[in-house]
């Protein structure tokens, strides 16, 4: 796979590189565990929604910089100096931005790489797929700090486990193995020991450079909607996404090449 990497030198905090037809998007603040500072969370939602308008792009792979954090949650550091209100003011910007990475029409891989604590999970859960690293740690701590998961932890965390296994992880700030997120379904996969987690992530999600766009985002869609609407509802919505990928080239192209013995060329029209 070719390689080229976008060195943004900014105040952000967020590296971006591209790898053949994959974002990957990396939390570069190694001295601060890539903590999630203000420039941080905003730049992430910014990436999210100019994702959705690039043709070129099949999925991102969201990754820490180093190999002892992912995300080690909120910057405390930045946080201290903030009144209550400043406080919620950043809880409406992460809200923001996590919902733009949740609702991205690409696919989204965490690439847990260290520890995930915190707003480092719940960026993560925000993500459609996660893989770990086999030494790394996660959770939702924040209880032990006297504050709630506040960027969509109790949401998307019960979704995902149910409400009970969501209220011992949280209320009891449990911190996972990776083989202990693995088999709970916290993550889908956990890298070999040794390996980097991010080319495990990019090797996981190879399929999807040459899957057709069209039908990745319909089946995102559908799938996502299946949390809010009711059954008869979903399946309504489930058969608008199909119709978007029954007026694509893309399916005229799957056809002629099932018939022509040959592989797809899918060009996300």
């Amino acid at each position: 796979m070719t390689s080229s990497t976008n060195r943004q030198a900014d105040e952000s905090g967020v590296r971006v590189e591209r790898r053949g037809p994959f974002a990957i998007w990396i939390l570069d603040r190694p001295d601060r565990m890539n903590a999630l500072s203000r420039a941080t969370v905003r730049r992430l939602g910014e990436l999210a929604r100019e994702a959705a308008s690039m043709s070129d792009v099949r999925a991102i792979v969201l990754t820490g910089a180093g190999d002892r954090a992912f995300c080690a949650g909120a910057d405390l550091k930045e946080r201290q100096g903030m009144d209550e209100e400043d406080v919620r003011d950043f809880l409406g910007l992460y809200r923001a931005a996590f919902d733009a990475i949740a609702r991205c029409p690409k696919p989204v891989v965490a690439a847990i790489n260290g520890v995930a604590f915190g707003g480092g999970l719940e960026l993560a859960l925000a993500c459609d797929l996660r893989i770990m690293a086999a030494d790394a740690r996660v959770g939702l701590t924040e209880v032990s700090l006297a504050i709630i998961p506040g960027a969509g932890g109790t949401q998307r965390l019960t979704r995902l486990l149910g409400e009970a296994k969501a209220k011992e992880l949280i209320l009891l700030a449990r911190r996972l193995s990776a083989d202990e997120a693995l088999a709970l379904g916290v993550v889908g996969k956990v890298a070999p020991e040794g390996e980097s987690v991010l080319d495990a992530a990019l090797a996981w999600v190879e399929p999807l450079a040459e899957a057709a766009p069209i039908a990745v985002s319909a089946a995102l869609d559908a799938i996502d909607a299946a949390f809010d609407l009711s059954l008869d509802a979903g399946l309504l919505h489930e058969r608008r996404c199909y119709e978007r990928t029954l007026a694509s080239e893309d399916r005229l192209e799957a056809l002629a090449a099932f018939h022509g013995r040959r592989k797809p060329v899918y060009r996300g029209c």
